[in-house]
């Protein structure tokens, strides 16, 4: 008899996707019993290094780090509808593309795998600073949800400064998040992560492993506060934000992609050109171009000017002459100096500007601190959040108005109000990704005792408001349309909360026969999601409860995935699913006998050949 494949239900391994990436590009070097290393050696040739002593990052326990982040995980994720809330801000619905997972952000980094593997357009996190206060993640090798829920349920754990592994045991903590984040960037994507002093040169070195020194970007000095620390010798002021690309081939080919909005200062229009403001930009660049050396004459003084030694005019001489026929050419502000080019606002809006590496030109903390004050109507509920604006201004340089924003240490869930605004201000689709742990809070904190039991309820909460107040701001604006406006349309300002778990379906003991597998306390919900997760289809596909021949069945993405899970499934039930032509279908084993598990084979076998691709048949 025919048997149907058994749905794998652990997640991505990043160990077989590098073996078959290995294997694709040196094929000779596989042998049946794996890698043959001697032959590896040959085909790698002066590449290897035998000496004892090289340059290398390490430290105790950066061999469990590694390991850490190629073990897979059987863990899911579980919808909470009561949490949720729809894309126009009406809670307890499940529509939005936004997600907030509760849960460990290893686990969940390895969950999100296959169905967000190169997806992620801009990853930003603010990870704990190891400043010997504040939270910092013990992973182990052992139950992996028994441990994130011990985790979570710890107030105020730190790693003490006085601990022998102080800077090791952050550096295990980052390194296997980085790596799985590292494979969920697009092509284009980019990763920006603010630290303190007391990390940053363990995250460089972390990040030059992970990413390639290649693909650093820069380092965004934000000027965090305003205010100085009279008990300092030198008060600090500003926090690091290390940016890395994915690929920087990508950016150096489009490097338009990457700018911040020319707010048009220092455009002005002296001479009225009918162009509009203008900006003189330099006629000279450096280096030595045979082609672009010549004699220009300034016409109002008859002064000559030629390149300075090593250096070239901006364009050959023909293309000189083009734009001074065209009025681009000037010569300084007085007309008395050097050739310099004209550059109109209307094209430096288009083309946008270079970022600079130090920002003082953001919110500080202090504001940020503010903000959320406001927003959760005077009550202190987080200490030292992000400003809404630095975020702002890293999403204006990194996304585009459709994609995927990551921040899996998400915090207050500062970064899912930037991407509200955002939206709201561009009429952009970003779509946001949040993972917290559920630390609890202390007792003691003003959060506490105004009802905030989680770090998630606070994550949770804000976003809630920030939807609010721009469902608010729209509606009062609609109300005061200027003749010729349309009305704005209110972006998604809904999430969908998932939260942590270990899997749904029971797995048997050596011998022990199990009918049911599914587990008690699991609805049919969670059981779809979690097949949805392990497949690899994104969580924010919309699910709905059908029917086929009268049997019902769950339908994921107009039937990208239709699951049986229901006793009493026919024959003509499962033909008549074969009809709506889904690409997979799975069946839970408790509800198959042999003769229909022989039927379905037959039955799906038979449409697949007449849609002219595989349906994938799985059961649990």
């Amino acid at each position: 008899m025919s048997e149907i494949e058994k749905m794998t239900l652990e997640s991505e391994s990043l160990i077989d996707d590098r073996l078959n990436k290995l294997k694709e590009l040196m094929p000779e070097v596989f042998s049946e019993s794996g890698i043959d290393f001697d032959k590896l050696r040959l085909e790698l040739g002066d590449e290897v290094d035998e000496g004892l002593e090289r340059y290398a990052f390490t430290w105790p326990g950066k061999a469990d780090a590694i390991r850490q982040s190629q073990m897979s995980s059987t863990a899911t994720l579980r919808p909470r509808i009561e949490k949720s809330r729809s894309r126009d801000g009406e809670d307890g619905s499940f529509d939005s593309d936004n997600i907030y997972i509760e849960g460990d952000n290893l686990e969940v980094l390895k969950l999100l795998q296959r169905g967000y593997h190169g997806k992620v357009k801009m990853i930003y996190i603010d990870p704990p600073y190891n400043t010997g206060h504040d939270f910092v993640y013990k992973d182990n090798f052992g139950d992996t949800i028994e441990n994130y829920k011990e985790q979570a349920g710890l107030t105020g754990q730190s790693n003490a400064d006085t601990s022998g592994r102080y800077h090791s045991d952050w550096c295990s903590m980052m390194y296997p998040r980085l790596k799985l984040a590292r494979e969920l960037l697009s092509d284009d994507g980019v990763i920006i992560i603010s630290i303190s002093d007391a990390e940053c040169s363990n995250l460089k070195s972390l990040l030059d492993e992970i990413f390639g020194e290649k693909n650093f970007c820069g380092d965004v000095l934000w000027n965090s506060t305003k205010s100085v620390t009279n008990t300092a010798l030198i008060s600090v002021s500003h926090t690091y934000n290390f940016i890395y690309f994915k690929n920087m081939d990508y950016f150096v080919r489009n490097r338009s992609e990457f700018r911040l909005r020319d707010d048009g200062e220092g455009f002005s229009n002296p001479d009225n050109d009918p162009r509009g403001p203008w900006k003189a930009d330099p006629f000279q660049v450096g280096g030595w171009r045979p082609n672009q050396q010549y004699e220009i004459t300034n016409p109002n003084t008859g002064v000559v000017y030629t390149p300075n030694p090593g250096c070239s005019w901006k364009n050959d001489y023909a293309h000189f002459l083009e734009l001074e026929k065209d009025g681009r050419i000037v010569f300084g502000s007085t007309g008395e100096g050097g050739p310099q080019r004209k550059r109109f606002l209307t094209e430096a809006v288009n083309r946008g500007k270079v970022a600079k590496t130090w920002w003082d030109d953001v919110e500080t903390t202090t504001n940020g601190t503010q903000l959320v004050k406001k927003l959760f109507d005077g009550v202190a509920v987080f200490d030292n959040p992000k400003p809404v604006g630095l975020i702002r201004r890293f999403m204006e340089l990194a996304t585009n108005k459709d994609c995927i924003v990551l921040d899996f240490f998400s915090g207050s869930c500062t970064t899912g109000q930037a991407l509200f605004e955002a939206n709201y201000e561009d009429s952009g689709n970003r779509r946001l990704i949040a993972v917290q742990l559920p630390e609890v809070l202390n007792e003691d904190s003003f959060a506490y005792k105004a009802g905030y039991l989680t770090l998630c309820d606070i994550g949770e909460e804000r976003i809630r408001r920030a939807g609010d107040k721009i469902k608010t701001e729209l509606e009062e604006s609609n109300r005061q349309l200027k003749l010729g406006e349309g009305p704005k349309q209110l972006p998604d300002i809904g999430f969908r909360v998932f939260e942590l778990d270990e899997s749904g379906i029971e797995k048997p003991e050596p011998g022990q026969l199990l009918f049911d597998v599914v587990k008690p306390d699991r609805s049919d919900m969670d059981i779809v999601f979690e097949m949805m997760l392990k497949w690899g289809l994104e969580l924010t596909l919309p699910v709905e409860k059908s029917e086929a021949a009268g049997y019902p069945i769950w339908s994921v993405a107009c039937d990208e995935l239709v699951c049986c899970m229901s006793r009493g499934l026919t024959i003509e039930a499962l033909e008549a699913i074969a009809d709506m032509e889904p690409r997979r279908v799975l069946i839970l084993d408790s509800v198959l006998d042999d003769t229909l598990k022989l039927n379905a084979v037959q039955i799906f076998k038979h449409a697949g050949e007449r849609m002219g691709c595989e349906i994938e048949l799985r059961t649990v």
